[in-house]
C-alpha cells in the first residue's frame, strides 16, 4: 500500500464524518467482540463474491485487526476502481487511540492460533 492509502485512525475518523463507509474484514468472532460503528462486514475470503454490496460511489475505510488483511483487502478494491483507504494499525490502533467500539464494551480480540492472514 502507499502512503497515501494508509491513513491514521484520525484521519479514518475524518473520512467517516465525510461519509465514506467503513469495511471490517475480520473474522465473525473478532467482529461480535468489537467494531466500528455503521460498519459494514465482510470477512476477506468472502470480499470478492460481496464486493458488489459495497457503494463505489463513497470512500471506503478499510479495517482489521491490524492493518494487514485490510491492507490486502485495501489494495483489490482500489484495483477494482473503489476510493479504498487502509486503517494503519487496524482497529488496535483505533482503540488506542480513545476511538469508540460497538458495542459499548467492546473489545480487539487476538486472532485464534493457526488463523489464515
Amino acid at each position: 500500500m502507499s502512503a497515501e492509502t494508509e491513513i491514521t485512525p484520525q484521519r479514518a475518523a475524518e473520512l467517516l464524518d465525510e461519509g465514506a463507509q467503513a469495511l471490517d474484514v475480520r473474522e465473525d468472532y473478532e467482529w461480535d467482540a468489537g467494531h466500528l460503528a455503521g460498519a459494514k462486514h465482510v470477512e476477506l475470503t468472502q470480499l470478492s463474491s460481496a464486493a458488489a454490496e459495497i457503494d463505489q460511489a463513497r470512500p471506503v475505510v478499510v479495517y482489521c485487526r491490524v492493518g494487514e488483511r485490510s491492507g490486502l483487502a485495501a489494495e483489490a478494491l482500489r484495483a477494482a476502481g473503489f476510493d479504498a483507504y487502509n486503517l494503519a494499525g487496524g482497529l488496535a490502533a483505533w482503540s488506542a487511540d480513545g476511538r469508540p467500539l460497538e458495542p459499548e464494551t467492546g473489545t480487539v480480540v487476538e486472532r485464534r492460533p493457526g488463523a489464515v492472514t
